[in-house]
């Protein structure tokens, strides 16, 4: 059950409108690394989550994630209240009504005239919200590693908010959301170590021989060396031939005899013969070569 509280997790403190920032922020809002994202992903995981513990802080964090969307949906709506107005009573001329909502020269005019103002689920190019934004796979090693991105990527973002804004209040409810995302990093961390072994995720073990192995797929120079592709519990291959296993590198596959003899048939009736060289509209068409 869910039970809405009338006030703000955080106090919402905007200096003056801004219709183009307001576009900005729905990069939070309606975006693939934004609320309302991170508070589905969260939440269909804990419906589906059998650990009590994991259940409770999947929970939690979703709904913190709806008091995180009220707060950037209220910030949003403060920042076009006056061009909410002036759209809506038609107070200014057209020239000028244009030019107040899309003064920062992004398309803030579009989710103005859309949307009236108000939040909407869309990022901040207008890109309509997604279920495609929610990667839950239902396997609580590879999920909790998941949501440890997400949270960092949404880090990276309001980080990026906060620095194309000189307003104060806006930019401490910007940070305090920021942090919160370094502290549900902390939780989904420990979270993850709490299940032990937690790699590789599922249940079936990788194939020993191909396990610790780092191919070196680039040519043309020497590897950088470092941890990530030799050393403990890496070897580097630096050649790898097709194919790895030992085998031919083909593909094959066994089949019926009367589809043999199809596959030859269609085979035979699209073969193409090399002696053939006709004239093609393309060459009719083009400028002659000088001799």
């Amino acid at each position: 059950m869910f039970i809405h509280n009338k006030r703000l997790q955080y106090t919402v403190r905007v200096a003056q409108p801004n219709p183009g920032l307001a576009n900005l922020l729905l990069e939070q809002f309606g975006g693939p690394q934004g609320e309302l994202a991170a508070a589905m992903r969260y939440f269909t995981q804990a419906v589906g989550e059998d650990d009590p513990g994991r259940k409770d802080l999947l929970l939690d964090i979703a709904t913190e994630e709806l008091s995180h969307l009220e707060i950037i949906g209220s910030i949003i709506a403060m920042l076009n209240k006056g061009a909410k107005g002036d759209l809506a009573e038609a107070t200014q001329s057209q020239a000028d009504l244009y030019r107040a909502i899309n003064g920062a020269g992004n398309d803030s005019h579009v989710t103005q005239v859309l949307f009236g103002g108000g939040p909407a689920l869309v990022n901040s190019a207008g890109v309509p919200w997604t279920a495609a934004y929610v990667d839950t796979i239902g396997e609580p090693t590879a999920d909790f590693r998941s949501n440890i991105a997400a949270e960092a990527r949404a880090k990276i973002v309001y980080e990026r908010l906060i620095n194309v804004t000189d307003d104060p209040g806006i930019q401490e409810a910007l940070g305090f959301l920021m942090t919160r995302e370094v502290a549900h990093q902390k939780s989904f961390e420990k979270a993850l170590y709490s299940i032990q072994p937690n790699f590789p995720s599922g249940k079936m073990p990788p194939i020993p021989e191909y396990a610790d192995l780092y191919f070196k797929m680039s040519q043309g120079a020497e590897p950088e060396l470092g941890p990530w592709n030799q050393g403990k519990g890496l070897e580097l291959v630096l050649d790898p031939q097709p194919a790895v296993d030992g085998g031919s590198g083909g593909a094959t596959v066994e089949l019926p005899k009367d589809q043999i003899a199809t596959l030859k048939a269609l085979a035979r009736r699209t073969m193409s013969d090399p002696d053939i060289d006709p004239v093609t509209g393309a060459e009719l068409g083009q400028t002659p070569q000088k001799e």
